[in-house]
């Protein structure tokens, strides 16, 4: 199989399989987390809440490029599909014309955060690498759907927007209204897993310190709480009533 064609499909792959990739970095990092608090290679306690705050900000800057690019989009573009790729047509206005994967972008910083979690240099650096070798695969899988699809008009963006670091040069206002509604129906998953992460990896340090398993009753249980019980009442109202429909979106 040529190299092209081997790229194209490693990368429909693990997209189809990408929602794994976090799972698989969690479990590393806990062990890797575990093993530095009984070694004593962990930040004291006000050190690492500021490592917590940090962590925080980095993953919310994720979140703030995930809503700039997904409320801005029509159905059937920018979506967690996992089964197959999808778009009705190609997103090239708003963020789209200053980057063309900003869901993978912002997917970085929001597991970043998480990384920085942990307090491992040395871990976050291999995670860095091994984001971009799985990501850079599915992105040119993503392209060459895209390519075979849209043809012409799609290389004509592709050419002046860069893959992954925006640029503001060519920035084109957004073709559709932002939508809240999209927002609170597609995003809350992300927001509650950031604060399940840092609820774990918070009470990890917490109970292994203290030498017994128990949950520090602190603003890192009060967020999560607080981002679970939003979290339940988004899905319930999805689940059960039209508030979140919206014509085309």
């Amino acid at each position: 199989m040529a190299l092209q064609e081997s790229l194209e499909k490693n990368g429909n792959f693990l997209f189809r399989y990408r929602s794994f990739l976090p799972l698989i970095v969690v479990i590393a990092g806990i062990i890797v987390f575990i093993s530095d608090i009984k070694s004593l290679r962990v930040p004291g306690n006000e050190v690492y809440t500021l490592i917590e705050i940090f962590a925080l900000l980095i993953s919310f800057i994720g979140v703030a490029i995930r809503i700039i690019a997904v409320g801005h989009t029509p159905a059937n573009t920018s979506g967690r599909n996992t089964k197959q790729q999808l778009a009705d047509e190609i997103n090239t206005t708003g963020i789209y014309s200053t980057v063309r994967h900003p869901l993978y972008l912002g997917n970085f910083f929001m597991w970043a955060g998480s990384v920085i979690l942990i307090a491992n240099i040395w871990f976050f650096i291999v995670f860095v690498l091994v984001y971009w070798i799985y990501y850079e695969r599915i992105m040119y899988a993503e392209e060459q759907f895209l390519r075979k699809k849209f043809g012409q008009p799609y290389i004509d963006w592709a050419s002046k927007t860069p893959t992954f670091f925006p640029s503001y040069k060519n920035k084109v206002k957004s073709k559709y209204p932002f939508s809240i509604k999209k927002i609170l129906k597609k995003e809350k998953n992300g927001i509650f897993a950031i604060f399940v992460l840092l609820f774990i990896f918070h009470n990890i340090r917490y109970s292994i310190l203290s030498d017994k398993l128990s949950i520090e009753n602190n603003w890192v249980l009060w967020c999560t709480v607080f981002s679970a019980v939003m979290y339940l009442v988004l899905k319930l109202l999805k689940k059960y009533t039209k508030l979140f429909s919206e014509s085309g979106r």
